[in-house]
């Protein structure tokens, strides 16, 4: 298998901020951040996701353990410093989740809802909608493709993509398979954020194994 991870030091100049902060994009903010999503903990013989920048440095992590609720998910930095914590909703029509910053379980920044209208043939996989009437996210966000692919964009409300998920290859042109894949951000989404939302991608449309594993702090 390719190597997918040369680097074992942090890049703390993608780790997101907090949401109430202008939001983390590339180097400048001017280009697109691009990250390789790799769909295992750095847990020994653990479930999560490890992700990568571009110069192979530690970004993003997301560990689990055999015990544990799989109604909580803790995304964190290279460090381990919790970023945003996400937690199915309770009592709730459908498949619905919420994004709080940090390890906060008090006034959650975005709700989630599973498109169930796939039926119908839409494109719509997920939409986000701010919580907060003050969040600087006016806008909701729609996910769009087909996770199971690895072929997904997300867009704002006005249909702008600020965000793509797409399958990975090799330098040889070997595909790496589904466990390892891009996400493409674009300037002006917050890193952390879209991170957050291919986790629940993977909660709504991965694979039975992910569903039914359990999730639980770090």
């Amino acid at each position: 298998m390719a190597k997918i991870h040369p680097n074992a030091t942090p890049a703390s100049n993608v780790a997101a901020q907090s949401p109430g902060a202008e939001p983390p994009c590339g180097g400048d903010g001017r280009t697109a951040v691009e990250l390789t999503v790799w769909r295992k903990s750095l847990l020994f013989n653990g479930n999560g996701f490890t992700v990568f920048d571009s110069e192979g440095n530690l970004v993003f992590r997301v560990d689990n353990y055999a015990v544990g609720s799989r109604n909580e998910i803790l995304l964190m930095d290279a460090d381990g410093k919790p970023l945003h914590t996400i937690r199915r909703k309770r009592l709730s029509l459908g498949d619905q989740w919420l994004i709080y910053n940090a390890e906060e379980t008090i006034n959650p920044q975005f709700t989630v809802k599973k498109n169930h209208a796939r039926l119908l043939h839409s494109k719509t996989l997920a939409h986000a909608t701010p919580c907060a009437s003050g969040s600087n996210s006016r806008l909701g966000y729609n996910i769009e493709g087909t996770y199971s692919r690895r072929s997904c964009a997300f867009f704002d409300d006005e249909r702008r993509q600020l965000a793509e998920i797409k399958r990975k290859e090799s330098a040889q042109g070997v595909a790496l398979g589904l466990d390892v894949f891009w996400l493409i951000i674009e300037p002006g989404l917050d890193a952390s954020f879209a991170m957050a939302m291919v986790i629940l991608l993977e909660q709504m449309f991965g694979s039975q194994r992910s569903l039914l594993d359990g999730w639980m702090l770090f």
